[in-house]
C-alpha cells in the first residue's frame, strides 16, 4: 500500500544525513524509483509476507517493498547514517515498517521475523556470497530470494556443468533452489556506479528440502571438490573418501568437478552418508 505521506527525494536524503557510500561496506545505491519499482516486482508475489530487506541505504528499494502488498518489511541495516536516514519513513509506514541496526552476517533472520518471510534486498558487494551461503543452509525457512549481485557473482550462482563459472555457488544454490537471473542492471544506474554491471537473481526453494545432515555433507563434498579444481577428483575428495567413495557413487575418478551435475553431486553426497 503506497505511503499516504511521501518521503523526501532519495538525493535528498542522501544530503540531509551526508549519507555518501561507503567502499568498506560495499555501499552502491539504486536511487531511480520506476527501476526500484521493477525490482520489487521481480519479487512478487509477496501479499501476506514479512519481506526481509538486507543494507537499505537511504530506503529507496523499502520504499518500493512497502508499496507492495507485503505484510511488513523489516530492515536490517548496518550503518548508524542509513539508519538515521530511513526512520521518518518508518514513521510513515503505518507500522509496516521495521529499522533494526544490526549486521546481516550474525542476525537470527527467522528468530528476528516469523513467517512466511522472503529476502530482497540490494546485497552488499563485499559479503555477498558469504550471506547467501548461510541463507541457503536454511533454505526452508524462506518463501523466496531475491539478491541482486555483482553480474560476474549472478552468472556464477547460475552457472551450467562444463563452464568456467560453474563452482561451489552454483551447486549449493541449484541444488536447493529453482535459480535464475531476472534482470540485468548497468553500472550507470547505481549511485556511485560501481567498476561492473550487476544482475538481479530470484532464488525459489525447492519443496522437501533436504535434511541438515544432508546439507552439511553436501558442504563438505563441495568445498573439497572445488577447493582443487585443476585435480582429478580422486585426488580432490581423497580425504572424505577418494576412489572409494567416487565408485560407490558410480563417478569416474578421473573426471574433474566442474564436470558434475548437480545430481551427481548428489550421489555423492549420499554415498558420503553412507559411508557413515
Amino acid at each position: 500500500m503506497p505511503n499516504e505521506i511521501l518521503p523526501p527525494p532519495l538525493r535528498e536524503v542522501i544530503k540531509t544525513y551526508d549519507l555518501r557510500a561507503d567502499k568498506s561496506l560495499g555501499q552502491h545505491f539504486l536511487l531511480d524509483p520506476n527501476l526500484l519499482a521493477s525490482i520489487a516486482a521481480r519479487a512478487e508475489p509477496l501479499a501476506g509476507v514479512n519481506v526481509i530487506e538486507i543494507g537499505p541505504g537511504p530506503g529507496g528499494l523499502t520504499r518500493a517493498l512497502l508499496a507492495t502488498g507485503a505484510r511488513h518489511v523489516t530492515a536490517i541495516e548496518f550503518d548508524p547514517r542509513a539508519v538515521a536516514a530511513i526512520k521518518a519513513l518508518a514513521e510513515s509506514a503505518q507500522g509496516r515498517l521495521t529499522i533494526l541496526q544490526a549486521d546481516a552476517m550474525k542476525a537470527d533472520l527467522p528468530a528476528l521475523v516469523p513467517a512466511p518471510r522472503a529476502i530482497v534486498a540490494n546485497l552488499p558487494y563485499n559479503i555477498g556470497t558469504p550471506l547467501l551461503i548461510s541463507w541457503l543452509m536454511q533454505a526452508a525457512q524462506y518463501q523466496s530470494f531475491t539478491l541482486m549481485f555483482q553480474l560476474e557473482v549472478a552468472q556464477r550462482i547460475c552457472a551450467a556443468p562444463n563452464t568456467p563459472a560453474y563452482g561451489r555457488i552454483s551447486v549449493l544454490a541449484q541444488w536447493l533452489c529453482d535459480v535464475a537471473i531476472v534482470m540485468q542492471i548497468p553500472a550507470s544506474a547505481f549511485a556511485p556506479p560501481p567498476k561492473v554491471d550487476s544482475a538481479l537473481i530470484r532464488l525459489v526453494p525447492k519443496p522437501n528440502q533436504p535434511p541438515r545432515r544432508q546439507i552439511q555433507a553436501m558442504e563438505k563434498l563441495t568445498a573439497a571438490a572445488f577447493g582443487q579444481r585443476r585435480k582429478m577428483l580422486r585426488g580432490a575428495l581423497k580425504g572424505i573418501g577418494g576412489i572409494a567413495l567416487l565408485d560407490a557413487a558410480g563417478i569416474d575418478p578421473a573426471r574433474r568437478a566442474e564436470t558434475l551435475s548437480v545430481e551427481e553431486f548428489e550421489q555423492l553426497m549420499m554415498a558420503i552418508l553412507k559411508q557413515g
